[in-house]
């Protein structure tokens, strides 16, 4: 089963995106559902995950809302207020009873402050989160948000992270040896897993699989493909390029690897992080 582990959905009408409108037009408009489904059918993707685009309870109802209609909606990265632990900890009880909840996200990389992530109110919220057994998605930035993985690990070690997007590596200026070694510490702990997922966005405008592969092949070295789940990122990804060409440029360098390896990148490491069996 081919899963696409990370992609959004936004609807301007019913919730308010302020990044959006720092975005380019291909981006800033409405993108649901019915759009992408053609796209999954083209490119063999039987099931998705989507992931929260704003930090608000708008965008949370609105994605359980969509993926109760869409059978191939395999999960979703909601949001709760970590930094209030106590009101997480409410909203999380009543997230739960929907059967496609499956972890949470906050857009750390829209805070002012770098190190957010490690305030003691956050770590308390994510120790609140690895309570009820869900998963945390780190869209981390490199290199100002990396580096706070290990430290998660260390103070809530029951929480199971995942890096969005490798934490956007610089691939455009062909740079690799500090976010290798930042990935690679954050690697060494277990609980801790990466999604190769939008570094399209990361490279040049004329970008191929020869542009992502010294990075992922880091990856693959570091995590192993067990602890590796692809995304498309979509739309975010029409920034640079389309859904069909993420698909096929990935593939392209995960046809270096082993059957197996390839098949636990593109599905079955995203079904037993996100717990997708029986869906």
């Amino acid at each position: 089963m081919n899963v696409d582990a990370h992609q959004h959905f936004w609807n301007l009408e019913k919730v308010n995106y302020p990044w959006l409108s720092q975005e380019s037009e291909i981006i800033n408009r409405t993108f649901e559902a019915p759009e992408l489904e053609p796209l999954l059918r083209v490119n063999g993707i039987d099931k998705t995950i989507v992931v929260q685009a704003m930090d608000s309870y708008q965008d949370t109802e609105y994605m359980i809302d969509t993926a109760a209609r869409y059978d191939w909606i395999a999960g979703i990265v909601g949001w709760v207020p970590l930094n209030r632990p106590e009101e997480a900890d409410q909203k999380l009880e009543a997230f739960i009873r929907h059967p496609k909840f499956k972890g949470v996200r906050h857009l750390i990389h829209e805070e002012e402050d770098p190190d957010w992530l490690i305030r003691d109110d956050v770590i308390e919220g994510l120790r609140v989160l690895a309570s009820y057994g869900l998963p945390f998605d780190v869209v981390a930035v490199f290199p100002n948000h990396l580096k706070h993985v290990p430290t998660i690990a260390e103070k809530v070690p029951d929480l199971k992270m995942v890096i969005d997007h490798l934490a956007k590596p610089p691939i455009k200026v062909g740079e690799i040896e500090s976010w290798a070694k930042e990935i690679s510490k954050a690697a060494e702990y277990t609980r801790v897993y990466a999604k190769i997922s939008g570094l399209n966005t990361a490279a040049s405008e004329k970008w191929t699989s020869e542009d992502l592969k010294l990075y992922i092949d880091v990856a693959l070295e570091k995590f192993g493909a067990k602890r590796l789940m692809f995304g498309s990122d979509w739309p975010v990804a029409n920034l640079a390029g389309d859904y069909h060409k993420v698909w096929t440029e990935t593939n392209k360098v995960l046809d270096h690897y082993s059957p197996l390896e390839k098949e636990a990148i593109l599905g079955g490491t995203a079904i037993e992080f996100y717990h997708l069996e029986g869906e």
